[in-house]
């Protein structure tokens, strides 16, 4: 009884919600619950009425409509509102009392209409209201009456309009705000004072405005909470000293595409937390010394598509966190190889698009490449040669140390590479000198022919006594290059005996340092397996080659992965790198439906062969997107293929089964036994016929034969009464007679 009562009262409930929702919804909104009211995109040209239940509401949304105006009592019975949704409209005027009576609403969103500006006084009875979208409007002035009261605002939105200037202190009444929004508008000028109660500021975006300077050193002074700061596409041509200067938590700062032709560092002082610059599309035609020193926290630093023709090589000292670097799309034709060698958390360099001419000068960057590489710390660095012709194309890190050299730059670069200090080394040890003093003899061939034996000598003497001029170090380096390259070949002036491998027989040792060799004795059975549409597995196994290299430990060999496009117009290798003990690799991100060609290398005491070997090379195609590999296709087919078998041999099985024992039934009911027919044991007619069956009987037995005897089929107890015998007893007589 308890229960029925419960669940009728809850039936009553429920009715009466239905009631009061269906009752107090507007036409053409949804209710579904009874806080929130939908009325979104429904075509209505004005705010549909309220009634009494109205005061429940908290959501109202009436974006997407025709409404033109909102009067004083349109919103008057929505007292609990918290969030007021009106964009997408055609309001141009709102008037001062509208919100008189929203004193718990958090939330306004009115953009995207036609409003012109804000009565002073409109938003004051919002003491709650902590968002405020006013943005793509056609407001061209604000004030500070227009935001009095707005303690609690954490975020104003008034992007897309065309507000000319900010005039002082106009956010005075927002000491809470956290977010502010004035991109795309038409500021020129901002007043020194404009934000100065705003410290708790966070987030500041000036992009796509009208901005030509930033001079004033208070414009920013007072924003020392302030984290981002976008100042991108204006029309900035000047930026003044210490205008960044208290803007200590400063993490991101952007000033692309502006007109900037320089910076100095005094402009960006005060930045020490900033990890994120933009430069991008300005008119910077060189990088200084000094420039960057005050960015010690910098980790994404982006200069693309400048004018830059010169970066100098301490430019990048003292960014030890920097991480990104993009210099693409400028005028750069060379760069020392030196520049990076302070800046040991960097993985991503875009070179991509200059005009890089292939020279000694890019011998020392060419190595640094190579030992990055080499040390996994990034995937690649594009360099494409533009200059000379001979190499126009081709990628700086396929191209061979003498090629290099054989430049008209060569000798300049032998005699004015030692100006650059710093990266002077001193070679300690006789094997030192031994080595240099082989190296001589190949670089002979490169200096002038003028200079005659005696001056030759005694380089020579001076290179073994002390090495230490920026010179006598390339000519080192560049023989060790030479030396480990296979197709290099330089005359050898006659009397002089010039063995690479002198020490090494000198120790009866068959040593190989020499990658190309490495490649060729030591790498087999390059595969590919576990195909997808956009991963591979690249396998290979590697001979025992310690015994070989007796010089380098497994750290120092080590395999390199290139793979690349295979038939497409134009070349794009990516590397990867693997430990010694590694023999097996997971290239990730191809692309779907592509055609690849994978080549496994060895790495060799931070060298590798310049030329990919071919015979370490595999084809392969991935799957189109949303594919599975081919093994697992195949598996999974063979599975549904013994499935069905397996299904199919079952039917045909029962239905043999069934039909045999149908067959075995249908005779067992056709069949009748002999001893059945002719039993008579049961009871065979009534008694009133017994005198016309026995005779009919006895006609029957007389005319059978006799002269045997008789048979076993004659041998049959007939009951008594068929004889009219009272006895049932059997006698041989009767049986004589009958069978008479």
């Amino acid at each position: 009884m308890d229960t029925s009562n419960l669940l009728a009262g809850l039936f009553l409930l429920l009715v009466s919600l239905h009631r009061f929702i269906s009752g107090f919804c507007p036409e053409r909104c949804d209710c579904q619950n009874p806080r929130h009211v939908l009325c979104s995109n429904r075509g209505l040209q004005r705010v549909p009425k309220t009634s009494a239940a109205s005061e429940a509401v908290q959501v109202l949304s009436l974006s997407g409509n025709f409404i033109s105006n909102i009067s004083e009592l349109d919103l008057a019975g929505y007292s609990d509102l918290v969030r007021l949704n009106l964009q997408y409209n055609q309001i141009d005027s709102i008037h001062p009392r509208a919100f008189q009576n929203l004193s718990k609403l958090e939330e306004l969103y009115v953009g995207h209409n036609l409003l012109a500006s804000l009565h002073p006084g409109t938003l004051k009875a919002l003491r709650k209201l902590t968002t405020l979208y006013s943005n793509s409007n056609h407001i061209r002035r604000i004030v500070p009456e227009d935001f009095s009261g707005l303690d609690h605002l954490v975020k104003l939105r008034l992007d897309g309009n065309t507000i000319e200037l900010l005039q002082d202190s106009v956010f005075e009444g927002l000491g809470g705000l956290l977010y502010l929004h004035l991109e795309s508008n038409q500021l020129h000028h901002i007043h020194r004072n404009a934000f100065s109660k705003l410290h708790h500021l966070r987030y500041l975006n000036l992009d796509h405005n009208k901005q030509q300077t930033l001079r004033g050193a208070l414009t920013f002074s007072h924003l020392t909470s302030l984290t981002t700061l976008l100042l991108s596409d204006n029309q900035i041509h000047h930026v003044g000293k210490h205008v960044f200067k208290n803007l200590g938590r400063l993490t991101k700062l952007t000033l692309s595409n502006n007109r900037l032709s320089g910076l100095t560092a005094e402009a960006l002082r005060g930045l020490s937390s900033l990890r994120e610059f933009h430069l991008d599309g300005n008119q910077l035609e060189e990088i200084p010394s000094g420039l960057l020193d005050p960015l010690k926290s910098l980790e994404v630093l982006d200069l693309s598509r400048n004018h830059i023709s010169n970066v100098d090589p301490l430019a990048f000292k003292h960014l030890a966190h920097l991480k990104v670097l993009k210099l693409k799309s400028n005028k750069l034709t060379s760069l020392s190889g030196e520049i990076f060698a302070l800046n040991h958390w960097l993985y991503a360099v875009d070179l991509h698009s200059n005009n890089w001419t292939c020279d000694c000068r890019m011998e020392r960057l060419k190595r640094w490449m190579a030992d990055a590489h080499a040390q996994g710390k990034m995937l690649t660095v594009f360099v494409q040669c533009h200059q000379p012709v001979d190499l126009r194309g081709k990628y700086l890190d396929h191209v061979n140390s003498s090629q290099l050299l054989r430049t008209s730059w060569a000798d300049s670069c032998l005699r004015d590479q030692a100006l650059v200090g710093g990266f002077e080394q001193e070679l300690q040890g006789d094997q030192s000198r031994v080595e240099l003093q082989r190296a001589k003899p190949m670089t002979d061939s490169l200096r002038p022919k003028s200079r005659t034996a005696k001056e030759t000598s005694g380089k020579r003497v001076k290179a073994r006594s002390d090495v230490t001029s920026r010179s006598d170090w390339l000519v080192f380096s560049t023989a060790q290059s030479l030396k480990r390259s296979p197709t290099t070949s330089l005359p050898v002036r006659s009397g002089e005996k010039f063995d690479l491998l002198r020490s090494e027989r000198e120790q009866n040792l068959p040593v190989i340092t020499d990658p190309c060799v490495f490649n060729r004795l030591f790498i087999t059975n390059v595969t590919v397996d576990q195909v997808t549409s956009s991963s591979v597995n690249v396998c290979w196994t590697t001979r025992d080659h310690h015994r070989y290299t007796p010089g380098t430990t497994e750290n120092e060999v080590h395999y390199r992965i290139l793979f690349d496009r295979f038939g497409a117009a134009e070349r794009f290798p990516r590397y990867v790198y693997a430990s010694g003990s590694a023999r097996s690799v997971t290239l990730q991100e191809l692309s779907s439906d592509v055609t690849y060609m994978v080549c496994v290398e060895g790495v060799v005491g931070g060298s590798v062969c310049h030329v990919a070997p071919r015979d370490h090379c595999s084809g392969l195609v991935t799957l189109p997107e949303g594919r599975r590999s081919l093994t697992s296709d195949l598996q999974l087919v063979t599975i549904i293929t013994v499935a069905c078998n397996v299904l199919l041999l079952a039917v045909i099985g029962g239905v043999w089964l069934v039909r045999s024992l149908r067959k075995r039934m249908q005779r067992r009911k056709s069949a009748v036994h002999v001893r059945h027919m002719y039993s008579t044991r049961r009871p065979f007619r009534p008694n009133i016929a017994t005198a016309a069956v026995s005779s009919d009987f006895t006609s029957y037995q007389s005319s059978r034969p006799s002269r045997l005897g008789p048979l076993e089929e004659d041998l049959i107890e007939f009951p008594c009464d068929r004889f009219q015998d009272n006895t049932c007893a059997r006698r041989d007589s009767d049986l004589q007679r009958f069978s008479d």
